[in-house]
């Protein structure tokens, strides 16, 4: 479909959210049009950023990921000082955490995308997102229904710094620590550029910084009309579990995750008002839009390949459930909300990169 006819639908079926739902999820929507034009228009890809970074030695990527939590924060812990019916994404740091996290980096080099990534990826209609797409719901579905024994592994509470700094110092914390990370990473490259008789790659290429600029307004967008953070891994889980109800393969009834208040509620209503599965369908329609009268750019895999990024895809998706999140939900709105568990599955879920790629070039992806 071309562009004009596709914004036309797309215009068609907001008005209709607005009609027929509620102005609120009509305005998420939008919001997730935007977040799927930008990642897929910029391609502003997490994963593609720290694979760059290990084996390019190329930090461009990740210096605008580094602005993107810095703006995102910037944006985020005033509104959640000033504004307590705003949440912040917290995650109790745990066992559970520090596997997913794990497991998550690893999988998402093999499976090429994140939440984000394979949401927009498969929008833009690369054939291995769009196949791995329902094997990360299904995955997600899976941790949600054994969340509650990684969890009695060991846990303790959520920390948020904006509860227990004030955000103009939890926002400072944040900034510094940034700011640290960020000259870390350009003394390495410049270091490893050195030791290879290169000259280093620009710190700061415009995609990215465009991308960071227009991603932190728009996160801060969701957090504002939705309440919460722009997540997205429980949209997945969440349309695994529907099917997997009203199909009769699963009773939730009794189990932890989805006897939970709010997630019991979700189960039975339309999944047009849960505010991370509107976001996401608009992800996909952004990217769609960009992509629209264009031919996928991707290479063929041999059967192989295509077994192990299927298996990683589900395994992306069981990993970040235990994980609280994956680069969004954990990483952007995480850190930028001032959670500490964020901030510990940054460098569990970096070390799982470095084996996942491993993995990838011995399969030749």
């Amino acid at each position: 479909m071309k562009r004009l006819p596709l914004a036309a639908v797309l215009a068609v079926f907001t008005g209709w959210l607005l009609w027929s739902v509620s102005a609120r999820q009509a305005a998420l929507f939008v919001v997730g049009l935007g977040l799927g034009a930008v990642l897929a228009g910029q391609r502003f890809g997490f994963t593609t950023g720290w694979r760059m970074l290990i084996e390019d030695k190329d930090a461009s990527g990740v210096m605008g990921q580094l602005l993107l939590l810095a703006l995102a924060a910037a944006l985020a812990m005033p509104l959640l000082g000033h504004y307590p019916e705003l949440t912040a994404a917290l995650g109790p740091p745990s066992v559970s955490l520090l596997v997913g996290a794990f497991v998550f980096g690893l999988c998402m080099q093999i499976a090429d995308g994140c939440g984000s990534g394979t949401l927009y990826k498969a929008g833009l209609g690369i054939p291995m997102n769009a196949a791995i797409l329902p094997l990360f719901a299904l995955g997600s579905f899976l941790g949600s229904l054994h969340l509650g024994f990684w969890l009695d592994l060991g846990r303790s509470q959520p920390v948020g710094l904006v509860g227990q700094f004030g955000w103009e110092r939890a926002l400072l914390i944040t900034l510094a620590a940034l700011a640290a990370v960020a000259v870390a990473v350009g003394w390495y490259v410049r270091r490893a550029s050195a030791a290879a008789g290169q000259a280093p790659r620009p710190l700061v290429v415009r995609k990215w910084m465009v991308g960071a600029v227009l991603l932190a307004v728009l996160a801060t967008l969701n957090l504002v009309i939705a309440g919460q953070p722009w997540g997205v891994v429980y949209g997945f889980g969440l349309w695994a579990a529907k099917l997997a109800q009203a199909s009769g393969a699963a009773d939730l009834a009794h189990n932890w995750f989805w006897s939970q208040p709010g997630n019991a509620a979700r189960l039975h209503e339309t999944v047009l008002m849960d505010v991370t599965s509107i976001t996401n369908i608009g992800i996909l329609g952004g990217a769609l839009w960009v992509s629209a009268g264009k031919p996928a750019n991707a290479r063929p895999l041999n059967g192989t390949q295509w077994a192990v990024a299927l298996i990683a895809g589900l395994a992306l998706g069981y990993s970040s459930r235990l994980a609280f999140g994956c680069n969004v939900g954990a990483m952007l709105s995480g850190i930028s909300t001032g959670s500490i568990h964020g901030w510990i599955w940054v460098p569990l879920a970096f070390a799982g990169t470095i084996f996942g790629l491993r993995i990838r070039r011995h399969f030749g992806f």
